[in-house]
């Protein structure tokens, strides 16, 4: 890759969901907002190797961005409604109030997240619009057909067309009633960036990062609400790991094999504090904790323990039990079955998981799971099998080299 596509890839990560969010915010139109995007991105790979990248890609990237929205709406038969819209740009014209929103990236988190639209089109639709991610990566993050999320976008967006729903500031009212929403985008645009389902990139910090600065922004604009401050303690506390997941020979390590000495301690003791805060908030009488707390708490364990061989595994199954409570899904009990396994030995925990290979049979992590405990069992053969069907439905290359090397290490 020559250094212009490498600058034109670094500035689609950053600059993609900016460039979106602004032009959604000027023109009230996502469809507009987001083709005109891609077309200012078409005419980069077209210019900028033959003009060299500008000194602000960004502001490049904006400026003809918008002169294709102003052309485009010029052209339409409904121009002259629509073109009043333009006048936004005007430097004469006062800027629109932020109201309890200010950062456009997370204002078009809330308008994608609209109570109109389906829950799996608002998370599908902002993980397209915001996080800049493919259709087969979503459909990852779902455990879904790529079609199926293709549909829920094209879906998603007509709906806001037909309903008529505006980009806009939301109130504080449409903040409370989309933010579950809104924490369910986050999260998967962290877990993506976190394990990359698909391609050499094992990690991808712009992802988690970003994530991360969604999370800070929403804790900042609730700063009471519990499951906000959860959300950002398991991000954080799991960011911390990231340096130690993946080996220098670009292979997964996994969490009991990780150095810990490599684990960003700054980011630890912060989402530790989140945690403990919210511990003492329930402990006040506060509203109990729900699915992001627990699994931040999850993560407070594990990362609380010295060592691996220490860490108080009973505790977390305790809290796994709490989060299966609120949550029953096959992925909470598939990994309440891995923290059984090491309380209560791998034969309890595969029973656990056998009940669950009809709703996991697709899912990699499920057969990395049995995997495991089937050679802990000494099943060699039926551990081997269960290997090769998890690197078969695995798209990350670093997990990928993990998930061999434990199957050649089995014995005959």
């Amino acid at each position: 890759m020559t250094s212009v596509e490498e600058a034109i890839a670094r500035v689609h990560r950053v600059e993609w969901a900016r460039t979106v969010a602004g032009l959604a915010r000027r023109f009230g139109d996502l469809d507009l907002a987001e083709e005109v995007t891609a077309e200012a991105f078409v005419a980069a790979v077209e210019r900028w190797p033959r003009d060299g990248v500008p000194s602000n890609p960004g502001g490049w990237l904006t400026t003809t961005a918008t002169r294709k929205a102003i052309d485009r709406l010029r052209r339409e038969s409904k121009r002259d409604a629509k073109y009043q819209a333009a006048h936004m740009l005007s430097d004469h014209t006062p800027p629109e109030p932020t109201g309890p929103v200010e950062d456009d990236r997370l204002r078009l988190v809330f308008t994608c997240c609209h109570p109109a639209l389906a829950m799996e089109a608002r998370v599908a639709l902002t993980l397209r619009l915001v996080g800049g991610l493919t259709v087969a990566e979503i459909a990852r993050a779902f455990l879904v057909r790529e079609t199926t999320i293709a549909q829920r976008i094209t879906r998603a967006k007509a709906r806001i067309k037909a309903a008529h729903i505006p980009y806009r500031v939301p109130s504080a009212g449409d903040v409370r009633e989309r933010l579950a929403g809104v924490l369910a985008v986050v999260y998967l645009v962290f877990n993506e960036g976190y394990l990359a389902g698909a391609g050499d990139d094992s990690l991808r910090a712009d992802l988690t990062d970003e994530a991360i600065r969604l999370g800070r922004l929403l804790r900042s604009l609730l700063p009471d609400d519990g499951e906000v401050a959860g959300l950002l303690a398991l991000m954080l506390l799991t960011r911390a790991r990231s340096a130690a997941r993946v080996s220098r020979t670009g292979e997964l390590v996994t969490l009991d094999e990780q150095d810990r000495g490599a684990w960003n301690r700054e980011l630890i003791v912060e989402g530790h504090a989140l945690v403990r805060e919210r511990i003492a908030a329930v402990e006040a009488g506060g509203t109990p904790p729900g699915r992001y707390q627990l699994l931040a708490a999850i993560n407070a364990v594990h990362t609380y323990a010295p060592s691996a061989r220490e860490t108080d595994w009973s505790q977390i199954v305790v809290l796994y039990e709490r989060l299966a409570a609120l949550d029953p899904s096959p992925i909470v009990r598939l990994n309440r079955a891995v923290a059984i396994g090491e309380v209560d030995g791998p034969d309890l925990a595969l029973a656990e998981l056998d009940r669950l290979a009809g709703d996991l049979d697709d899912y990699h992590a499920f057969h990395a799971a049995r995997a495991d405990l089937l050679r802990r069992l000494s099943r060699s053969g039926e551990s081997r099998a269960a290997y090769d069907r998890a690197i078969r439905l695995t798209g990350n290359s670093a997990e990928r080299s993990y998930l061999t090397r434990r199957r050649d290490q089995l014995a005959d």
